[in-house]
């Protein structure tokens, strides 16, 4: 059945947090607590979801929860599944999500683990391109041009002066039993892929874009439009690794303006034409590529 406003549950296993207005992690981890439902196991390292869910007495959280070292949200996975297994546990799903920060950075070792081992376990990187928790510091994720508290943006260096690792294709590499990106711009296509992962037998893996008003410098109530805005321009995109392919879910034929999508978010106050050259040629770049290497 597919998942959208009319299908969906309307029971809410993450909610009442303190989370900032508009904050796009916090919509990632109360629809894939929706799809999951009350079984659910959610494993959460130190970041801003922890932080507005373990507060007490404020525990918005409603399924079982516990945070873990930061570097540690793959191995703590494994070691719920092992634990569940010995006491015989039975219809339930153990979720994991981890920042960009301590998934392309601090934590990829102990993802690559849990994915080495294949258990049965879903990782949900909810990727707000930068470490936000902390004050907004750059992360291996952070886009070319994007402004920090350690990549400064300003008249002879533009903020960030690197692109966003290929952390999708990395997971895929290890031969994974299924991996996918998302945006909080297409809740459907996300909520589908969280579905997909609840009932792959095996590790999974879904990279999601989570836009961050507070360190992206937009609007509170720009998160959906802005999600969809970076899909639609071609600088995220929408594909699954299943059974040895790649596939994209969507292709846009025509990318909307990459220059307008930059300049209605804060973080990149002085991008000059020379920038937005480079940027959109390494879209063109990467989507020449995927056009014609991965399924449509």
């Amino acid at each position: 059945m597919a998942l959208n406003a009319r299908t969906i549950t309307n029971k809410e296993y993450f909610y009442g947090h303190k989370a900032c207005p508009g904050c796009g992690a916090a919509l990632c981890m109360r629809l894939a607590l929706k799809v999951l439902g009350e079984r659910a196991i959610a494993l959460i390292p130190p970041n801003c979801m922890s932080t507005v869910a373990f507060i007490y007495p404020n525990m918005p959280l409603f399924t079982n929860g516990m945070v873990t070292p930061f570097a540690s949200t793959g191995s703590c996975l494994s070691g719920v599944v092992a634990g569940a297994k010995a006491l015989g546990l039975e219809d339930y799903h153990v979720v994991g999500f981890a920042g960009d920060g301590g998934t392309v950075d601090i934590g990829m070792a102990t993802l690559s683990g849990m994915i080495d081992r294949n258990d049965k376990a879903i990782y949900i990187c909810y990727d707000n391109e930068a470490y936000m928790n902390t004050g907004v510091q750059k992360s291996g994720v952070t886009p070319y041009g994007m402004k920090t508290t350690n990549t400064p943006s300003g008249k002879n260096v533009h903020g960030s002066q690197t692109s966003k690792k290929r952390i999708f294709e990395i997971v895929a590499a290890h031969g994974i039993p299924y991996a996918a990106t998302a945006s909080l711009g297409y809740l459907e296509d996300y909520m589908m892929k969280v579905e997909k992962a609840m009932n792959t037998d095996g590790a999974s893996y879904i990279h999601v874009l989570c836009p961050c008003p507070t360190g992206w410098g937009t609007d509170t109530d720009m998160t959906i439009d802005i999600g969809k805005e970076a899909v639609d321009c071609g600088l995220w995109y929408l594909a699954e690794y299943e059974n040895g392919e790649y596939k994209l879910n969507r292709d846009p034929k025509e990318f909307t303006s990459v220059e307008d999508y930059l300049k209605k978010q804060g973080r990149f106050p002085n991008l000059d034409e020379h920038d937005i050259e480079r940027i959109v040629k390494e879209r063109d770049e990467f989507w020449a590529r995927v056009r014609r290497d991965w399924k449509k």
